[in-house]
């Protein structure tokens, strides 16, 4: 399981790799994009006050990845106590964290499964088309999404980020320098209609990938654990029955002496 996790780890971080370069640069255009628009430019981009917030918690289909679900349920259920004064509901990408919040029976206002088998863009949209809906008919104030960060093969991070409304970051220290003015063609309510979903779909495709990516890494550490305990356990167990061994053995030859001797 070590060595598969390896090969399938390598071809995530090609996936993430591959996706990187796409996602950061969509990222900036939409902050200088919206840096240059006014928030009733476009409703994803409309700050309301937190009421209704939609949590999308990003865990695995299968187990034996150490505390890869655990760290990111606990996350999800800290988010939830925070902010127990608001409606908060749960969509839900992966088994693993479907099974563990309908057993303490959350609101849960979707479930997606099967993304994580096929991670392309066009699955994961499903799921940023309904939260755009469901942000434009004014459902939901806010949306939030927690996973695991790939940092390293040997590291992970359990990220909250804001994906709804869009705000640009370090918007308060930019308020008050100015910027040059876009040109919209055809239109700058054409280009936001289309640019904005998309950077929704794509910030969920991301954070996807690097779940995934987290996932392969996390699997073959607790392999390579498993692994090692085993061993550890088999050299402490073959040392036990040895002992115990050699224990017989030395009770069976004193029995042997002590009846040669009797006989004498």
């Amino acid at each position: 399981m070590k060595l598969v996790a390896a090969a399938k780890l390598r071809r995530a971080q090609m996936n993430r790799e591959k996706a990187m370069p796409y996602a950061k640069r969509l990222v900036d255009l939409i902050y200088d994009l919206s840096r240059h628009s006014e928030r009733e430019a476009h409703p994803l981009l409309a700050v309301r006050a937190e009421k209704r917030v939609l949590l999308v918690v990003v865990t695995s289909d299968r187990g034996l990845c150490g505390a890869f679900n655990a760290n990111i349920n606990r996350a999800a259920e800290r988010f939830l106590r925070e902010n127990k004064d608001k409606d908060v509901r749960l969509a839900l990408i992966g088994r693993k964290g479907r099974d563990y919040f309908r057993r303490r029976s959350y609101p849960i206002a979707g479930e997606y499964m099967g993304i994580l088998a096929e991670p392309s863009l066009d699955r994961v949209a499903e799921v940023g088309r309904e939260v755009v809906a469901r942000y434009v008919d004014e459902g939901l104030d806010a949306c939030y999404i927690v996973y695991n960060e790939f940092k390293s093969a040997v590291a992970q991070q359990v990220v909250i980020e804001k994906l709804l409304p869009i705000v640009p970051e370090g918007e308060e220290e930019e308020s008050a320098k100015r910027f040059a003015e876009f040109e919209y063609e055809p239109s700058r309510d054409a280009i936001l209609n289309v640019i904005l979903p998309m950077y929704v779909n794509v910030r969920l495709w991301f954070a996807v990938l690097e779940s995934l990516a987290a996932e392969m890494a996390a699997r073959m550490n607790a392999m390579e654990n498993a692994t090692k305990n085993a061993e550890e356990l088999i050299r402490l167990l073959t040392l036990q029955y040895n002992k115990a061994r050699q224990a017989a053995i030395t009770k069976e030859m004193l029995e042997i002496v002590s009846g040669a001797e009797a006989m004498k």
